[in-house]
């Protein structure tokens, strides 16, 4: 599957514009996807905020997404915004500020997963790693986790569902960092663990984290409404994700697009590495094998010397 790649002459809203513009034109002329309202009419966008201020997704490139979606016929109340955490989506301007109560995004609706309001129980991913294994994790890990929950409901993540059953597609718009079970957090993950409930409990364990990842990237449902991943280069950090800090962070001036997550993160793990070494750190771990499972589930190619690139101009 192609990369199309736009190098942006800044970070301004007018540079996003035209590059947005451009990569989802691109993407409708070679694939014939036509990104216009369905029989659902709605359209989703998952966002990451989850590293906090300066590591969240860039609100220029959410409101190109937006205007680029209004444009093809969708309406400014049925374009809505996914994320996890509620204080850091806050933190990082996407719920509006308790101060002023202005939004950067009027209009629009944010759903915040960890209200626990967006899960159907029909739909979860289930694993036989319990919850509550580990004494040393268990107080912290399970501070607002109610005592009386069954070991079965401790076996499974709940997907949140508004993405692929509310929406005739969604969006993925992550931002990269290093993570130390997962390796990359990036597209992969916004769309999975940062999309499901009860998953403190796959970071327990190093080998069970990356197999989920690569499951529930590969359930149907999930994968049939996925348009595409989109993302900028403006920031993501090689070391310490995913807690943000700016001595280990990069910039770019690069917005890619591309329906194969495994592509994108494959490429960025390779850029994550050549600054961690320029720096002095030991690469990730080739143990963390997330995408090499997500390859074999066939979620995308994790052969980056074969990576197709489109360059575009603006």
């Amino acid at each position: 599957m192609p990369i199309w790649e736009v190098q942006l002459g800044d970070f301004s809203q007018a540079s996003y514009d035209r590059a947005v513009e451009r990569e989802i034109a691109e993407f409708e002329a070679q694939s014939g996807w036509r990104l216009q309202p369905g029989e659902k009419k709605k359209v989703g966008l998952k966002i990451y905020a989850d590293s906090g201020p300066g590591m969240a997704t860039p609100i220029p490139l959410v409101r190109s997404v937006i205007a680029a979606l209004e444009r093809r016929g969708f309406a400014k109340e049925d374009i809505f915004l996914v994320g996890l955490n509620q204080l850091r989506l806050r933190m990082t301007g996407y719920l509006p500020s308790l101060a002023s109560g202005e939004s950067a995004f009027p209009g629009h609706k944010v759903y915040v997963l960890e209200s626990g309001r967006f899960y159907d129980p029909v739909w979860f991913y289930d694993s036989p790693l319990p919850q509550r294994f580990d004494p040393i994790f268990v107080e912290s890990q399970t501070r607002n986790i109610p005592a009386n929950t069954t070991p079965d409901e401790d076996r499974k993540s709940f997907l949140a569902t508004p993405l692929f059953l509310d929406a005739d597609f969604w969006i993925n718009l992550p931002v990269y960092t290093d993570h130390s079970t997962l390796g990359v957090n990036g597209a992969l993950v916004n769309a999975t663990l940062w999309n499901a409930s009860n998953t403190a409990r796959f970071f327990r364990s190093p080998a069970n984290a990356p197999a989920a990842v690569a499951e529930m990237s590969a359930i149907p449902e999930l994968r049939e409404t996925w348009a595409f991943t989109l993302v900028s280069l403006q920031h993501y950090q090689f070391i310490g994700g995913p807690f943000f800090n700016s001595l280990y962070s990069v910039s770019e001036p690069l917005l890619w697009l591309s329906r194969d997550p495994v592509m994108l993160d494959s490429l960025m793990l390779e850029r994550i590495n050549q600054w961690r070494k320029r720096s002095g750190f030991a690469p990730i771990s080739e143990e963390i094998r997330t995408l090499e499972f997500a390859e074999l589930l066939g979620v995308g190619s994790t052969d980056t010397a074969a990576a197709n690139i489109i360059k575009l101009s603006q």
